[in-house]
């Protein structure tokens, strides 16, 4: 029998995946808005009608929460990496996830708010 000591963040492939597909989100999303923004009219009326169609509101929703669930990944890691007090790690991990669910809160609000 082998006994194996579970240490660091252990995500793996998982999270590799999640990266690329966050990732793929975000390059998709871009494109698009960049297409919409360059054929929009000059000013705020453009501009706002860029964002105006749900589809496009729910696309700009799920590339902020992509960004957000990519950094949770990326920090995490980082964290796990090279800080190696585990109080101060769960600190940080604690103070992380609350500003980025305070961000998400934002980004509800931003979005959805008109």
């Amino acid at each position: 029998m082998v006994n194996r000591i579970v240490t660091g963040a252990h995500y793996g492939l998982r999270d590799w995946l999640i990266q690329r597909l966050t990732a793929g989100v975000m390059l998709v999303f871009s494109v698009i808005a960049a297409l919409r923004i360059a054929a929009a009219e000059p000013g705020f009326d453009g501009w706002k009608g860029v964002f105006d169609p749900a589809w496009m509101r729910v696309a700009l929703f799920l590339f902020l929460l992509s960004v957000l669930y990519h950094a949770w990944i990326g920090v995490r890691d980082i964290y796990m990496d090279y800080v190696k007090p585990v109080s101060v790690r769960l600190a940080l991990h604690t103070l992380t996830v609350l500003a980025l669910v305070a961000c998400a809160g934002g980004v509800f609000e931003l979005v959805w708010s008109h």
